[in-house]
């Protein structure tokens, strides 16, 4: 038998807590208790993915984002939260925790790109590395085609050989980038004003989605759990898209 509890376990093994920043809020936010049989893992907990885990009967998500962030005032039917509780389904999120970890969210996007040598970058959220010489516009088109998301993207005034990559809303350190010799700088989100600076220093931008640079990790984590749980049913949501829809 398999209990949420060491469900949970496992997980702080891979990324713990002590590696998340001061502001967020990982842990196992909704507990349930109980027998875990079946897990459903995914990037964002919503109300679809919750319909599909109690479809599922799952007893437990696995997730990255933080299904509860700010103090709760209230619950009621329209609350995600509630919703867990309700189906009876914990919720074991691991956020900036997990974008840290060695195997977490970056070095997975690290290894997607052929990073060599990946260091931590952007507070140890990040990281940075050698890459076979490539363009911004190449790179920006392999992660329109790789990460299954809208691209944009500032072309650089040179090849790229150091790549550094900060998945979610990582444009503020397009800088640390700068200050340490990268050609291009990868992230999911960044503000018009980074986009400015990247143009003004010469430096590649290319903004993937922050659920495109991200969601990789779902397939990793299902695939780490059904190797550690064999006896659990393991299953990375359907329901785990894209919020945005692109042009063509």
């Amino acid at each position: 038998m398999t209990t949420v509890q060491q469900l949970y376990e496992a997980m702080q093994a891979l990324a713990p807590l002590e590696l998340a920043e001061s502001w967020d809020n990982p842990g196992l936010l909704v507990d349930c208790a109980g027998e875990v049989t079946r897990v459903l893992v995914t990037l964002d907990i919503t109300p679809e993915v919750v319909a599909e885990a109690a479809a599922k009967h799952c007893e437990a998500i696995v997730a990255h984002h933080p299904v509860i962030f700010d103090p709760l005032k209230k619950l009621g039917p329209q609350d995600v939260p509630f919703q867990l509780v309700r189906a009876g389904i914990s919720a074991i999120c691991m956020h900036t925790n997990l974008d840290a970890a060695a195997g977490g969210v970056n070095e997975v996007l690290a290894g997607i790109f052929g990073m060599q040598d990946p260091e931590p970058f952007a507070e140890g959220c990040g990281r940075i590395g050698t890459t076979m010489p490539t363009t911004v516009e190449a790179l920006a088109k392999f992660c329109a085609d790789t990460l299954h998301t809208g691209v944009k993207y500032v072309n650089g005034a040179r090849a790229v050989t150091c790549l550094a990559e900060v998945s979610g809303g990582g444009g503020s350190y397009l800088q640390e980038a700068i200050d340490r010799g990268a050609d291009c700088l990868v992230t999911g989100e960044a503000a018009h004003h980074i986009a400015l600076l990247a143009k003004q220093k010469g430096i590649g931008l290319v903004v993937a989605g922050h659920w495109g640079t991200e969601h990789a990790i779902a397939d990793v984590l299902a695939a780490l759990i059904a190797r550690q749980f064999p006896g659990l049913t393991v299953a990375h949501a359907e329901a785990d898209t894209d919020p945005y829809c692109y042009l063509a």
